[in-house]
Formats: structure tokens, C-alpha cells, sequence
């Protein structure tokens, strides 16, 4: 989160959202460039898993995966990165006494288990049609590999809640993320669908939502145990706050408000834990989550109580230990420097995604014979074929249709989506 408010260049929308080697550098003067390559630029951490390496089930184990790239803001080192001008009025819009609450644990409350929990499945895990509702203007259309028995948060009992439900495709290494979502009569539905590229840095179009308020995905920003056991988290945390501004700094893309009080943190804005606070006397496991919030700090991706961060729920974190962390108040924190704030006068603007091409070939087969969809697209972030495919990379995919059917190819970049489609006739 770089420069100062107003500062639109490409160059440094390009280093907001991690693509520093895409940056033009020469927009900048020596200042600016070196705080650019202090903050954006700075080596992350070392992958040492792959996508296809992460453990299948349930609460898996990512075995040292992270997503998105190490250049990703949720993955960048911000300890030594400038404060925000404006950090002490933002922490006391907060509430400086107000104390850090961990939301996720061991065991249930109120017969709901405590954090959002999320699945891993293998490329054969059957893709299934979701009902989107409430934001499916702005939600990935699917299909979606949805097992019938995925977690939705607040199980056994999610009740009426957020009902996130958070899918990792390992082979294809994509992330499929939901929001409030139910399953009824075995199909899907849900308010939001958001399918996000593990591989690349991603975003959502400007002022569009996700699974989440702030347009951000929500299984980077989540405290695992398996990430803790192993002794590092190599990434930001997500958090809430009551009030959010109606504004957003990148990764964010989407506000959920009407306050305009520019002391109202944005969505997208990073607090970091200071340097200087004494983590020594605090349990081994609250160490890790603690020097995670000093290297990483924690983004904001939602309207909700006051800076509770968000984990997975495990039955081996210590709820003891977690309690702990409960007495470190937001006076402990300072806001890293943001970036451009967006607001509705300042939203960027520009070419949606070209589809030049969208062919099936043939275009007229018996049921099952297999068929070639294949696009010219450019200036595309991602691509997606609906209905049966789902997310795709490259230029072409193969369908099967066991009936006449009409593919959409929909091709989004960060000012929005274009669709195309072809009919295949099935004899």
C-alpha cells in the first residue's frame, strides 16, 4: 500500500497490486521511487509448497503453500514500511482501548464451531451449478468442484450468519469462495460467488464485491493451525471493524458504507502490530500469530466487531492461549502507509476485457462427442466458461454436451467483464 493520495499512474497501480516488475519505474521521482522500492518491491517470502502438493479434505494441510504470488500484498513483508499519516486518528476512530479479539478456536460456541473453515479437492471433484442471489451482477457465474458435504462456516449449525463456504481446487490451483450459502436438495445457492487464480495476483473489478465486503478473498487472510504448528504464517490476517469508510485502498475493491469521515479506515487498509511490542511473554502459538501481525499486519475485509481477526476453525488451537491475545489493544498498532484512496470520485476507469473470437468446433455433434471452444481474448485477467467448464486458462477447452447447449465465455479484468457465446447443437 504505496504513495500518497492522488498519485493515480499506472506505474504505481501496477505496484499496488504487486506487479512490481510490471511497473514503470520512470514515472517516479527519486523519493517516490525509493519508498516504492523499500515497500512494494521488498523480497517476500520463499515458497516452499506447491498447489499440487496440498493435502485433500476438509481443513487440509497446505504443506508450506501459499496463495497468490510472493509479490501479493497479502504475502509482502511491511515491517519497515512507512506509516500513514493519518494512522493515529484511524486507530482512535477504532478505538485506541479497544482489545484484539482472535475469532476462531477449538470446540463450539453457541453450537457453532468458531471461524471460517474451508476444503481442498483434487481436479476430479465433480463441478456443480451454483443459484447466485443477492450480488450476482458482480459474483464468478461457475460451475464450481462444491462438494455436497462442504463446510459451511458456523457448522453444524450455521445459522443465519455470513455461511461462508471456502473451496482450493489443488491441480487446477484455483480458489472458490461463497457467500452465504446453503445447500438444499443437493444444489448450491448463494448471494456471492468469487473464483480467484492462486497463480497469478488477482483482483476484482473496481467497486465490485466478493464472498467478502472489501472484494477481497477470504482464505489468504486466515490463521491456520497447520501454518502455526509449523512455526511461520507468510501472510496478512483478515480483521473487522464496526465502521468502515465508504472507500477502499487495493487490494480492496468494494465499500460497504455511507460514512465519508476520512478517520473511517477504508476497506483494504493494513494495521501492523509495532515493532516494539514485547511478544516474549506470550505462549509459542501465539508468537507465531503475533510476529505474523508485525511482518504482515492484517487487512481489513469486512464490516463486524472490532478488530477480531479470522482463523480456521481446529480442535488443537489452545483457546487458553488464544484468550491471551485478547488483552492487546488497537492502540498497539499503527496504520501502514495506503496507497490511493478510492472513493466515488476517484474510481479508475478503463477497457473492458475483448473477445474477438469464441468458436466451437464442431458445432453440430451426437450426445458425448466431445467439442473444441476456443477464444481470442484480450486484456483479460481471468476467463470463465459457463455452464460445465468453470475457470480456464489459455485459449481453448474441451466440453462434452449431452444436449444442445449455449457456452458463455465471460473474460473480467479490473474494470469489468465481457461475454460471448456459441451454441452447440447436439443431434
Amino acid at each position: 500500500m504505496l504513495g500518497t493520495q492522488g498519485q493515480n499512474s499506472t506505474a504505481i497501480q501496477q505496484i499496488e497490486k504487486g506487479d512490481c516488475m510490471q511497473a514503470n519505474l520512470k514515472t517516479f521521482s527519486l523519493s517516490t521511487l525509493l519508498a516504492v522500492l523499500v515497500l512494494a518491491c521488498a523480497v517476500a517470502f520463499a515458497q516452499s509448497g506447491t498447489c499440487s502438493g496440498m493435502s485433500v479434505g476438509q481443513g487440509a494441510n497446505l504443506n508450506g503453500f501459499v496463495p497468490f504470488q510472493s509479490s501479493s500484498l497479502w504475502n509482502t513483508d511491511i515491517s519497515v514500511a512507512p506509516v500513514d499519516a493519518n494512522s493515529s486518528n484511524i486507530i482512535n476512530f477504532i478505538g485506541a482501548t479497544v482489545t484484539l479479539h482472535p475469532d476462531f478456536g477449538a470446540g463450539t460456541f453457541h453450537n457453532q464451531t468458531i471461524g471460517i473453515p474451508y476444503q481442498v479437492v483434487a481436479g476430479t471433484q465433480a463441478k456443480v451449478a451454483v443459484t447466485l442471489g443477492a450480488f450476482a451482477d458482480e459474483s464468478d457465474p461457475g460451475p464450481e468442484p462444491i462438494p455436497s458435504n462442504a463446510l459451511i462456516e458456523g457448522y453444524p449449525r450455521p445459522g443465519n450468519g455470513d455461511r461462508h463456504v471456502l473451496v482450493l481446487e489443488k491441480d487446477g490451483c484455483w480458489l472458490y469462495e461463497l457467500y452465504k450459502a446453503t445447500l438444499k436438495s443437493g444444489k448450491w445457492s448463494a448471494d456471492s460467488a468469487a473464483i480467484w487464480d492462486m497463480t497469478i495476483n488477482e483482483q476484482r473489478p473496481y467497486t465490485w464485491t466478493s464472498a467478502d465486503a472489501a472484494g477481497l478473498p477470504i482464505f489468504p487472510g486466515l490463521a491456520r493451525y497447520d501454518e502455526v504448528a509449523a512455526g511461520a504464517i507468510n501472510h496478512a490476517l483478515r480483521f473487522t471493524v464496526p465502521t468502515t469508510r465508504r472507500a477502499f485502498v487495493l487490494p480492496a475493491t468494494h465499500w460497504a458504507s455511507t460514512t465519508t469521515d476520512p478517520n473511517a479506515p477504508p476497506m483494504g487498509t493494513r494495521l501492523r502490530l509495532k515493532a516494539g511490542f514485547n511478544i516474549s511473554t506470550y505462549a509459542a502459538d501465539d508468537q507465531v500469530i503475533l510476529t505474523a501481525l508485525k511482518k504482515y499486519g492484517m487487512i481489513l475485509g469486512d464490516n463486524g466487531s472490532a478488530i477480531f481477526i479470522s482463523g480456521v476453525p481446529d480442535d488443537r488451537w489452545n483457546n487458553a492461549n488464544l484468550n491471551l491475545l485478547k488483552g492487546i489493544a488497537a492502540s498497539n498498532f499503527e496504520v501502514v502507509q495506503m496507497g490511493t484512496i478510492y472513493t466515488p470520485a476517484n474510481v479508475p476507469t478503463g477497457a473492458n476485457p475483448t473477445i474477438s473470437s469464441f468458436t466451437a468446433n464442431p458445432s453440430t455433434v451426437s450426445a458425448g462427442s466431445p467439442v473444441t471452444l476456443s477464444w481470442s481474448v484480450s486484456n483479460s485477467t481471468y476467463n470463465i466458461v459457463d455452464p460445465q467448464i468453470g475457470p480456464v486458462r489459455g485459449t481453448q477447452t474441451v466440453a462434452t454436451p449431452s444436449a444442445t447447449t449455449t457456452y458463455t465465455l465471460h473474460s473480467t479484468n479490473q474494470y469489468g467483464r465481457t461475454t460471448a457465446s456459441v451454441t452447440v447443437i447436439v443431434q
